[in-house]
């Protein structure tokens, strides 16, 4: 769509919205609702440059006849030009999960024990983040391990709302992000540098850990046929309560046409574990789905976890030197321990920078 068609797109929604009716349908009114506030900050910003264009002229004008408007000239010039590259950003294909929720994993992989621990410091790390920018977080599933890691563990990422967001609630001039906006390049396998707690000889080993994010779906993203899936139950293991290992309340469902499977056994009651598992194969098929008709979106998630083992890593943490490397950019910080805390902004961002050059490069050639 062109700029004209996006605005006479956001004047129909607001119409729709003012009627009453509309959000007696309340998936409709949610649609609408997110759409419109995709909208709103190209909108705002081309009323914004069209004002400041009318001041600009008239500025120009009365610098002809006064030099004393010069200097307003200059400035509303200066604002012309930024106002524009705002919307050169905004006006640039967005990825459709932008504003999705998100469900994280974390994976020990090579590396055992070590890599079961390193799982936990990421785990932690990601809640601070969440924390500091004021997402809630929400542990679907996970299994701890003996030393007090984890070898798996998945976590749901939700925003409260644009207004709770902090530092991360806006970018490139206004665009209101999701957890999606920001998380999506933790996917991948991270790679750590330091004398593990098992070593008694004082050696830096390497382990790796995956991290596989997908964006949350709704019940309106993906329609999952009951008949498709197969059901099974057992008993939990690992640490855990008083019914753990006394009841088959653990779900491993698995979605027959793809193959995906998925379990979950952190709730007591297998009703609870199920409806768990349910909405990590959702978000789970979403992303699939979403490989499938975006070949841009499919080499980027295929760049997630493959294998977890050393030699495939998008990030190291080097503990000797306090470093943070992230390889896909060329990032590099020497603030481990404050990263490690859930200070991941900076890292992010220069994720996200990356990401908005490449789509602008790629509007710029298609564009004729």
């Amino acid at each position: 769509m062109n700029l004209d068609e996006l605005i006479s797109e956001y004047a129909g929604i607001e119409e729709r919205l003012a009627d009453p009716s509309v959000h007696g349908d309340q998936a409709l009114a949610r649609k609408l609702g997110k759409r419109y506030a995709e909208l709103r900050p190209i909108v705002e910003t081309q009323r914004e440059l069209a004002s400041t264009q009318d001041d600009l002229a008239a500025a120009r004008e009365l610098a002809a006849e006064d030099a004393a408007f010069a200097a307003e000239a200059d400035d509303l010039d200066r604002r012309r030009e930024q106002l524009e590259e705002r919307l050169r950003r905004l006006l640039v294909p967005r990825d459709p999960s932008d504003s999705k929720d998100v469900i994280l994993q974390v994976k020990a992989g090579e590396g055992g024990e070590e890599s079961a621990l390193f799982a936990g410091d990421l785990l932690r790390m990601y809640l601070r983040y969440a924390e500091r920018i004021g997402w809630k977080t929400e542990i679907i599933d996970s299994h701890p391990s003996d030393l007090g890691g984890y070898k798996d563990v998945t976590v749901a990422v939700k925003a409260k709302g644009n207004a709770d967001r902090g530092v991360a609630g806006r970018s490139h001039g206004g665009e209101t992000e999701g957890v999606w906006t920001r998380l999506k390049y933790e996917g991948g396998v991270h790679r750590v540098q330091r004398v593990p707690a098992t070593e008694s000889q004082g050696r830096i080993h390497t382990s790796a850990v995956g991290v596989l994010v997908t964006p949350e779906a709704e019940d309106v993203d993906v329609q999952i046929d009951p008949n498709d899936l197969r059901i099974d139950v057992y008993r939990s293991s690992g640490p855990g309560g008083q019914s753990v290992n006394t009841t088959d309340s653990a779900v491993r469902i698995t979605h027959q046409p793809t193959g995906v499977v998925v379990s979950c056994q952190n709730e007591k009651s297998q009703l609870q574990n199920k409806e768990q598992a349910l909405r990590i194969l959702r978000s789970r098929l979403l992303a699939m789905a979403q490989e499938e008709a975006d070949a841009a979106a499919s080499a980027e998630r295929k760049s997630q976890v493959r294998t977890v083992d050393r030699s495939e890593r998008v990030r190291t943490y080097n503990y000797p030197e306090n470093r943070i490397s992230d390889h896909r950019v060329g990032y590099k910080a020497y603030n481990l321990d404050q990263v490690l805390d859930g200070d991941l902004h900076n890292v992010t961002q220069a994720l996200v920078d990356a990401d908005m050059e490449r789509r602008l490069a790629e509007a710029q050639t298609q564009t004729p």
